[in-house]
């Protein structure tokens, strides 16, 4: 098991999960000051749940894992372009119904991190 990318991996999960609650539940019930709190929070998870993940797949760069790594950046690919690139397009050219892409790419993200937490707990480090 490779420890360190098991957590990066959860903490990117988390941070997907996480973000996408705080949108839906939480937004609507704080002032923007907190609202802005929030968000900094989670745009920081991301950031830490992105370089611990890094410095997992540096630790577990071997060629067994390199099949589990490739699925899982390509469901991270797929997840990013789904739920952001809707939001920058819907927000762009005013056709919200692209918005709709966003929930599968959340999930497709979330996926992705499990993924990884698959890649993490059947991979040994050096």
């Amino acid at each position: 098991m490779n420890p360190v990318l098991l957590i990066g991996a959860l903490l990117g999960l988390l941070s997907v999960a996480i973000g996408a609650s705080a949108e839906h539940l939480l937004q609507q019930r704080v002032d923007e000051e907190v609202w802005r709190w929030v968000m900094t929070a989670v745009r920081y998870h991301q950031i830490g749940a992105v370089t611990v993940t890094a410095i997992g797949l540096a630790l577990a760069a071997q060629a067994r894992a390199a099949d589990r790594l490739r699925l899982a950046a390509g469901f991270l690919t797929a997840g990013t372009v789904l739920f952001s690139f809707s939001i920058y397009a819907a927000a762009a050219t005013g056709a919200h119904a692209l918005t709709y892409l966003t929930p599968i790419g959340g999930v497709t993200l979330m996926f992705g991190w499990l993924l990884l937490v698959w890649a993490a707990l059947t991979t040994a480090p050096d």
